[in-house]
């Protein structure tokens, strides 16, 4: 082998009146490459120069001069001609790479794996224990505790992180499902998707390190800030969750369990898509509508084609997206309310669908259009963040609420209200709604009866203190239900 950054080589030592047959091959940072046919040269008669011969060394030199031009020549040409293979093909994976990110499948499913620490090693960062300090358990998940502490790696700041541990004596079943959603989340890259920041997997406990979310689950953050955010925020709020989704499509990755519960929001209010632990692999069995690898599947969040038929989807998040917008703007409501999971699935099989709470009738009309029947009519992911960033420059459209929908047939549920002979008192129809923080206001005003709180409208509720509009409408909301229980107007669900 001849080092050398030259396209021209000297050849010497070479015998008279012999035959030499050369091949040529390049050798660079990517290995060796193949050799080239073969050249064939022979030397000419006039023998090397001795010392009183006689012979000349002009012609001598003339000869083997020509000779070695001939093989620089042709080693030249070789050498061109493979730079240019390597060119066109370095373009043409370029060119397939570029394609596969414009429109193919990017996502890898790490159970497609047949060593499935291969994936959990080409997809997730190995981080040393020693880099990693728990402080505090802050839940129980499924495989663990799961705990908050700090991450110090080599050169860089110490952070805070979300520790997600393996319980000891598990299965080495149990120790794949539990890594799959490190190999799963290690290949996502958005602002508004949860940021792996490594796996420890040579020591136990066995370990999924991920960035740590100061406000925790949007359910639970929600319900703690009830009425505090303006339409725009929450508008907001529903934009983030869209554009994570919207991530996630474009690399043909169903989530299978969206929900407000696994939304995480961080110290700027940043909503990022989190629990990536669904099974997606379903068995061939009745139950297994029912049950995955990662759960029980979530019915009051479902589609209906995902529960009947095991048909998951983006569309199928679509629809599970529709349901996390209602429990934004409802602030952390529990969606259907009391009903049964069966109840549940029946009234969305006819056709039944949730209120809009008194949220904007655009938002409401979004909703409806995510719980469209047909898979196919629902909207796609890019197509909720365009409307969602049009109603954000467009605060106006928000203005208008109430039930007003450009679906007329569309049929309502409504929330169950206590019967009233139930309730009793104020005190217990507040408790009832988890409003009860509000049961002095209304016995400072001398409202202690039902009956008196059934004639209240919502500008007696502003003069008693009560002025969160979200808080308003609950208890209008209520009062409204319990007059139709006075009148006799029986009737859980409304067709409108």
């Amino acid at each position: 082998m001849v080092p050398s950054i030259r396209t021209e080589l000297d050849i010497g030592g070479l015998s008279p009146l012999t035959s030499y047959v050369f091949h040529v091959r390049a050798r660079t940072a990517a290995g060796y490459g193949p050799f080239s046919g073969p050249f064939e040269f022979s030397t000419n008669s006039v023998p090397s120069p001795i010392v009183g011969e006689g012979a000349s060394p002009t012609v001598l030199l003339l000869s083997v001069l020509s000779s070695v031009v001939l093989l620089i020549i042709l080693i030249s040409a070789f050498i061109v001609s493979r730079r240019r293979s390597k060119y066109s093909k370095a373009k043409q994976d370029a060119d397939e790479e570029k394609h596969l990110h414009q429109g193919g499948r990017i996502y890898v499913d790490p159970f497609t794996y047949e060593d499935p620490n291969q994936a959990v090693r080409q997809f997730a960062k190995e981080i040393d224990a020693s880099c990693i300090k728990i402080e505090k358990v802050i839940g129980i998940g499924e495989f663990g505790e799961v705990c908050s502490g700090r991450l110090k790696l080599a050169g860089k700041r110490e952070i805070c992180v979300a520790i997600k541990t393996l319980k000891a004596g598990y299965t080495e079943r149990q120790r794949r499902d539990f890594l799959s959603e490190a190999s799963i989340m290690g290949q996502f890259d958005h602002p508004n998707i949860i940021h792996l920041e490594g796996v420890v997997t040579k020591c136990k406990p066995v370990m999924i390190i991920t960035e740590y979310m100061e406000n925790g689950s949007l359910d639970a953050f929600l319900r703690k800030n009830d009425g505090r955010f303006t339409v725009i925020q929450l508008v907001g709020v529903l934009r983030g969750i869209g554009s994570g989704m919207k991530y996630l499509a474009d690399m043909s990755y169903v989530h299978r369990d969206l929900a407000a519960r696994n939304v995480l929001v961080n110290s700027n209010l940043v909503c990022k898509v989190s629990d990536f632990g669904m099974s997606r692999v379903l068995q061939d069995n009745p139950e297994a509508a029912y049950t995955t690898r990662g759960g029980k599947i979530p019915i009051r969040w479902t589609a209906p084609e995902a529960i009947a038929y095991r048909k998951f989807t983006s569309a199928a998040d679509v629809w599970s997206y529709g349901i996390v917008m209602w429990e934004v703007m409802s602030y952390g409501e529990r969606p259907y309310w009391d009903m049964s999971n069966q109840d549940v699935i029946k009234a969305v099989e006819e056709g039944y669908r949730l209120p809009p709470m008194e949220c904007p009738v655009a938002l409401h009309q979004l909703m409806l259009d995510c719980w469209q029947e047909q898979r196919s009519d629902r909207p796609k992911f890019s197509q909720i963040v365009n409307m969602l960033d049009k109603l954000i420059r467009n605060p106006n459209s928000l203005k208008r609420t109430g039930g007003e929908t450009t679906r007329p047939n569309t049929a309502l549920l409504q929330p169950s209200v206590p019967e009233s002979s139930v309730l009793g008192s104020v005190a217990d129809w507040l408790q009832a709604m988890k409003m009860d923080r509000y049961k002095d206001n209304f016995a400072a005003t001398g409202c202690t009866t039902l009956e008196a709180v059934v004639r209240m409208t919502e500008d007696d509720l502003a003069r008693i203190g009560i002025t969160s509009a979200a808080h308003q409408n609950k208890i209008l909301s209520s009062i409204q239900g319990m007059l139709s229980q006075m009148q006799q107007i029986q009737g859980r669900m409304v067709p409108v």
